[in-house]
């Protein structure tokens, strides 16, 4: 009696075992991707003051960049040596509500300014790079404030005021994190 020897070739019972697993694999994925996904925090979390990350090294000296924290807007400004050197040299009493450059920034790292972006007259947005101190200028009602969030001129009554932030690193910050 001849032997024989099983074949190499995909029988269509092969396939129907291939394509059976396939599906069962997705059908397992699809029932655990609810599951995976719920464990990130949810929009209402977030807007509630879930802290956010900012990462510095993309910007580029003498930049200004924009961020979101409940439902805020922030200013994230890398100042220049001759806009920090303007800050601090500026006399208190020329300001409408006098404080010191050095109480507005993290010692040893005074380029980056974090600043709430809303004048705080009436909440408008200010202009970057604008008005006669080069920080910014509000068009609606002409408050102008230093390249510190200091304001300098104008109907606002008080500073841009600070987020609560804290340095991760060099180039990281958290904000909303309460020191």
């Amino acid at each position: 009696m001849a032997e024989t020897t099983p074949t190499a070739e995909p029988t269509r019972r092969d396939f129907l075992f291939i394509a059976t697993g396939a599906t069962a694999a997705i059908g397992v994925a699809a029932v655990a991707w609810p599951f995976v996904a719920q464990l990130a925090p949810d929009a209402e979390v977030i807007a509630a003051g879930a802290p956010i990350e900012v990462d510095l090294s993309p910007i580029a000296e003498g930049q200004i960049v924009r961020v979101f924290w409940r439902d805020a807007l922030i200013f994230v400004r890398h100042r220049t040596a001759e806009e920090i050197e303007a800050a601090q040299q500026t006399p208190l009493s020329d300001l409408i509500d006098p404080e010191p450059d050095a109480d507005r920034v993290v010692e040893g790292r005074e380029q980056w300014l974090i600043i709430y972006g809303n004048c705080t007259h009436l909440g408008c947005v200010p202009l970057d790079f604008q008005g006669q101190y080069r920080g910014w200028f509000c068009p609606c009602h002409g408050s102008v404030f230093d390249t510190s969030g200091r304001v300098r001129v104008g109907p606002a009554p008080i500073n841009l005021p600070l987020p609560p932030y804290e340095f991760v690193d060099d180039t990281t910050i958290i904000i909303g994190e309460e020191a």
